[in-house]
């Protein structure tokens, strides 16, 4: 028998694939913490859990079993990579179980609140047929500016282009496909938020990241922007936000993610303001990108078992840039 297995919060629906692959596997429902964690993984050599379970580093140093942590997720910042690597375990994420469906959850957020799709459809399911006040906005011709064209940004300019928007950017690399074939222009991170009538943010969360959306960018922006964030919730200082939504400067503010995620009363002003529209960081939950984030995390354990290294370790790849690039 191989070391133990342990896959948490995994949906009952999908419990009968990863058995498919590892039949000895144990399951842990919900969102475990702490010590709560810690007596659940003891006993596991691998596990795999997603990002609602923080591995800090009191949870890994009680951990003397675990040789390999898999998350389904592409951000790994709930896992404390410092312990981790001290500790010689392996870390994992999925860099690309479904860009797509993200990329199309934010045309989601954008047309369900520029075209008022939810109050037309309570409107009609009132008796009223009356589209007084119901007057939406085009993204034909509007600049969007995309804030990291990693894949999912990437997704973001082509159906972008598709509606025939203007498209800029602002990467640590430029793309030089994007520039071709889509007409995207990079700019600088201040040229971006002057610009661009719609934000949408697609970078990681980290250190030099946190709160980059803060009361001097919400400064530089366009009156009455649209801000978009299907990324980190941590990406934006949440007050600052709330002031800028006060003044006008941000007309819309959609929300797939939240500062501080899984607390409503932290996030209460944020979620019942009228001019914001949140999803329950929903943008990756799909039919199969779900199904992809499981073959590749059953991949990654595969080739760990193997004695390898797994291709999608994140000690093994630093944060790159895909060629064809110039870096800037």
């Amino acid at each position: 028998m191989g070391p133990a297995i342990l896959f948490l919060d995994v949906e009952q629906a999908d419990q009968s694939l990863v058995l498919e692959h590892f039949p000895d596997s144990t399951f842990e429902m919900g969102n475990v913490q702490n010590e709560e964690l810690v007596e659940t993984c003891k006993h596991a050599a691998v596990i795999s859990c997603f990002i609602t379970t923080p591995f800090s580093r009191a949870v890994i140093e009680k951990l003397p079993k675990l040789k390999l942590l898999c998350t389904r997720s592409v951000g790994y910042d709930h896992i404390d990579l410092d312990a981790c690597g001290e500790r010689g375990i392996v870390v994992c994420n999925v860099p690309d179980y479904g860009s797509h469906v993200i990329a199309e959850h934010v045309f989601a957020l954008l047309l369900s609140t520029l075209r008022h799709i939810r109050e037309g459809e309570e409107r009609t399911e009132s008796g009223t047929f009356d589209y007084h006040g119901l007057r939406g906005i085009a993204l034909k011709g509007k600049t969007i500016g995309i804030l990291g064209t990693g894949k999912i940004g990437r997704k973001v300019a082509t159906i972008a282009h598709g509606f025939e928007m203007s498209i800029l950017a602002t990467d640590q690399c430029r793309t030089l496909e994007l520039e071709n074939t889509y007409g995207v222009r990079y700019v600088s991170l201040e040229e971006l938020l002057k610009q661009s009538d719609i934000l949408t943010l697609h970078i990681p969360a980290t250190k030099e990241t946190t709160h980059l959306l803060d009361d001097k960018a919400f400064a530089l922006m366009k009156d009455s922007a649209i801000l978009v964030n299907t990324a980190r919730g941590s990406l934006i200082d949440s007050q600052a936000l709330l002031k800028a939504l006060e003044s006008g400067k941000i007309a819309h503010a959609l929300l797939d993610v939240l500062e501080h995620e899984q607390n409503f009363e932290e996030n209460k002003a944020l979620i019942k303001h009228p001019k914001v529209v949140t999803t329950p960081h929903i943008a990756f939950y799909a039919d199969d990108s779900m199904r992809n984030m499981y073959l590749d995390t059953f991949q990654s354990i595969e080739q760990w078992q193997k004695g390898e290294t797994p291709f999608h370790s994140v000690q093994q790849h630093a944060v790159i840039c895909d060629l064809p690039i110039i870096r800037r």
